[in-house]
């Protein structure tokens, strides 16, 4: 690290570049540098196209990238990707496949030749800046950049429709939360049908709010073929107080199912339903803990369809965030790179109400948003008043000026705001890359110019080019999302969408196998689940087993509806064993108690059960079937499982292989002390690491700046009053030195014109002479006393600089994870149901129900 960059190296600050001298305009060499936690209050972005409005804000994701601070930013324009193009080695070849073609025959250079000038270029803008590709090798170790592109295989995918996830426990215990979180998404929803609807008249919205919340309310997550089923036949028969069929009769209703069908069945949507789910602490964190840089880029998509991912999007932010804990340091940064028609001063679209939330809220739980606009006018400024932090950039017309200057008056009142006149003066001066930065935790507003950023910029982005950078990117493989719900951590499968059979198997009744969950088949209209009679379409009757056996009164008896179909269905025996485990641990503050459901096929010979054979499934009890399917055949059931006392007796074995072989398995930081929670998954737990190593780091900062800040002070208190010494006796030795001589002055001038000089006036000369040399000592010693006070502000700069690196040498350490296991005792386990399990399978013996 050379020197420039121990001036702006440091933690917890962002290097945005350097100040301008308001009076004259010209750069200082003083450091914008910019408290990270500032932006937990958040920061607003305005300035006309080529102000460096997407400079500033990539030089900020940059630094955020730097402090270890992951990044989710929506890209409307495509400029975002562009962060993906830093260069350690600073090579012509790195910049050749990016630059601009035409602007190279424009220019008449061979392209080669230009893309080294671009390399020249951005070698000595950086080194112009006190940066180098040192730093640029440590951008991209720090964190890890990746692009995502809905609805286009391009980028990396995600999965934005496969389903509608049961929101978090922290938003379903808040009613207003969960009612705007319903809201956004059902008008998102409906605006991507072409459905303009009003929350409160339309019954289209009405009607798929109410199912959601029906479906949230009972834990499940809904697929998008589910919820064209649920359209059709909902799960209640009233709304509000008005009879269903009376408020939206069936036939209504089969026309909305075939209208959202017909989105689900088209060739271009298959892509919004592959890839990543929308798992917010995914975009954060890599599994390993690294820090993310996740970009969106949504330039290729229509504007219902933006609109759409937008309000999803910030939706899921939103209920994540609701989970986490309390914390003042900058625990993730939310960019939007344009939010013109996104937060509008009157309009309502989908994706108003989540931003305001999160610009009113999120500051609470260390989550900053950064929105940026080339459009101030059409802006909701009641809403942007949530934001701490304002970066004015050159705007285009008086009107926008004006508009800027009313929101930034009433952002300053009460901070000594500068007067309209002063305002006008510096925003109308701004030239490229400048910019008026006011923040609420500062004195009055500065000026400033951006640094060189890192990344090259070549522009938007194409699809093309996008998928280029990808395939170039794959020494970055894609992280594999945790699911929330690990079954190593005994989570509950209740809240998992995998839960039911149904949507384990991905398939919806009346549908091929590789068809949409749910989609409306040409033979039926979104058919019902499979009756516990006839079956599934495609299901052969032809028994292939023996007849159903008779079994003694007090046998528990259940049974597991197929799937899909299978010629000769059959039923296969097996015990099943549905167990409520205690797991309780005071040093990891364990306590809850989690179902676990044990699945053993019937095994042929004398012992009917084989323990080593156990499998731990995903089945609720609302799942048994208390009857089979008609025409089915039976597997051969052994003697054993004809006796009531060996359900008991496997009940209590149940319990001990519980006990040996699924323990809660969690996780644990013996560096921090710290263990993780039941279902918490690995990369969910190195975020909570990297939450509480920030804030410790931003406390350990706090502390060292609490004690250096009154010996600073004191010194450079002294060092002013030690320069203004040096002034003082400068000036008084100057004076006496005139005065000495104009005395000796007049004695020459006496002698030449034959005057009498008196002793008296020759001695004062004298006198005045050794006073002269007194002066020149007391500025020598003040001079001395200034540079001594300067060495001990430099030897405690230099302390100080060393107490920070420790801090952040313990920053960068966290050690390695380790297992801490917690054993269920047996009594802390009760046996909920031992019984007779059928399970049906086709002829081959291929399993129907999984």
């Amino acid at each position: 690290m050379n020197d420039d960059q121990d001036a702006y190296e440091k933690l917890g600050a962002f290097y945005l570049g350097r100040l301008r001298d308001p009076a004259s305009g010209e750069r200082t060499d003083d450091l914008l540098l910019y408290d990270s936690r500032d932006l937990t209050t958040h920061g607003v972005i305005i300035g006309m196209t080529g102000s460096g409005k997407t400079g500033l804000a990539v030089g900020a994701l940059e630094e955020a990238a730097m402090d270890r601070i992951p990044v989710i930013a929506i890209d409307p324009k495509g400029d975002l990707a562009n962060l993906l193009l830093a260069f350690p080695e600073l090579a012509p070849d790195d910049f050749r496949p990016w630059i601009n073609e035409e602007v190279a025959r424009q220019r008449g250079e061979d392209p080669d030749d230009f893309a080294a000038g671009q390399a020249e270029l951005w070698r000595n803008g950086l080194a112009g800046w006190g940066q180098d590709g040192e730093r640029i090798r440590r951008l991209k170790e720090h964190a890890d950049f990746s692009i995502y592109t809905p609805g286009s295989a391009a980028g990396r995918q995600v999965s934005v429709l496969r389903s509608f996830a049961v929101p978090t426990q922290a938003v379903l215990d808040d009613p207003d939360a969960l009612r705007e979180r319903i809201q956004s998404t059902v008008t998102s929803l409906l605006a991507l049908m072409g459905i303009q609807a009003d929350p409160i008249r339309s019954r289209e919205h009405i009607l798929l709010a109410t199912i959601l919340q029906n479906a949230g309310s009972h834990g499940r997550s809904l697929e998008l073929g589910h919820l064209i089923e649920a359209i059709q036949r909902p799960p209640f028969t009233r709304v509000g107080v008005m009879e269903l069929e009376s408020f939206y009769p069936s036939k209504d209703r089969f026309d909305l199912a075939l209208r959202l069908n017909g989105i689900l069945a088209s060739p271009g949507f298959q892509a919004w339903m592959e890839g990543e789910p929308l798992h917010i602490p995914s975009f954060l964190y890599t599994p390993e803990g690294k820090p993310r840089v996740t970009i969106f880029s949504i330039a290729h998509l229509g504007d219902d369809e933006r609109m759409f991912f937008v309000a999803m999007l910030l939706n899921e932010i939103l209920s994540w965030m609701r989970g986490q804990s309390g914390t003042s340091s900058l625990r993730a940064l939310v960019y939007m790179d344009e939010i013109f028609g996104f937060f509008p001063p009157s309009a309502n679209p989908p994706s108003k109400a989540p931003m305001l939330t999160l610009l009113k809220q999120a500051r609470a739980f260390g989550v900053g948003m950064l929105l940026a606009t080339q459009n101030p006018v059409d802006l909701d400024y009641k809403g942007l008043g949530n934001t701490g932090s304002w970066f004015i950039g050159r705007l285009q017309t008086e009107r926008d000026k004006a508009r800027i200057m009313d929101a930034l008056q009433g952002a300053m009142a009460g901070s000594n705001p500068l007067s309209r006149q002063e305002l006008d003066r510096l925003i109308s001066g701004l030239g490229q890359r400048n910019f008026l930065l006011h923040n609420v935790h500062d004195g009055a507003p500065v000026l400033f110019e951006t640094r060189w950023v890192m990344s090259y910029l070549a522009g938007p982005m194409t699809l093309q080019q996008i998928r280029t950078l990808e395939a170039a990117n794959e020494a970055h493989p894609s992280p594999t999302p945790p699911s929330p719900t690990p079954s190593s951590s005994g989570a509950s499968p209740a809240a998992s969408p995998a839960a039911s059979p149904a949507a384990a198997a991905g398939v919806s009744a009346g549908v091929g196998e590789g068809a949409p969950a749910g989609a409306l088949s040409a033979e039926s209209a979104v058919p019902g689940p499979a009756s516990p009679v006839s079956g599934p379409p495609g299901l052969s009757s032809t028994a292939s087993g023996s007849p159903r056996p008779l079994l003694p009164p007090g046998i528990p008896e259940h049974f597991l509806a197929p799937l899909r179909g299978g010629d000769g269905l059959q039923y296969r025996p097996a015990l099943g064993v549905f167990v409520d485990v205690a797991y309780r641990n005071a040093r990891a503050g364990v306590d809850e108690i989690q179902p676990i459901r044990i699945l053993l096929p019937f095994a042929d010979g004398p012992v009917a059960v084989n323990w080593d054979q156990a499998e731990e499934v995903e089945l609720e009890l609302d799942f048994l079937e208390d009857r089979p399917l008609d025409g089915a055949g039976f597997l051969a059931l052994p003697a054993d499982a004809t006796q009531n006392r060996s359900y008991t007796a496997w009940g209590r074995e149940a319990q001990r292989w519980i006990q040996s072989h699924r323990p809660l398995t969690l996780l644990e930081s013996k560096a921090r002390k710290v263990i993780s929670r039941p279902g918490e998954a690995e990369s969910e737990f190195r975020m909570r690491l990297a939450d509480l190593r920030r804030e410790d780091r931003d406390r350990a900062l706090d502390r060292i700046r609490k004690r250096y800040e009154p010996r600073l002070t004191t010194l450079q208190e002294r060092e002013r009053r030690a320069l203004q010494a040096v002034e003082k006796r400068a000036g008084m030795a100057q004076q006496r030195t005139l005065d000495t001589a104009l005395r000796v002055g007049e004695g020459l001038l006496g002698a030449f014109l034959g005057r009498k000089t008196s002793a008296a006036r020759s001695g004062t000369a004298m006198r005045s002479a050794g006073r002269v040399m007194q002066g020149r000592r007391e500025v020598a010693q003040a001079e001395e006393t200034v540079e001594a006070v300067r060495a001990q502000l430099q030897q405690m700069e230099e302390e100080f600089q060393e107490e920070l690196r420790k801090v952040e040498a313990g920053f960068d350490e966290e050690g390695p994870l380790e297992e801490f296991q917690v054993r269920p005792t047996l009594t802390g386990m009760a046996v909920r149901l031992a019984t007779l399990l059928w399970l049906p399978e086709d002829g081959n013996g291929r399993a129907l129900w999984r």
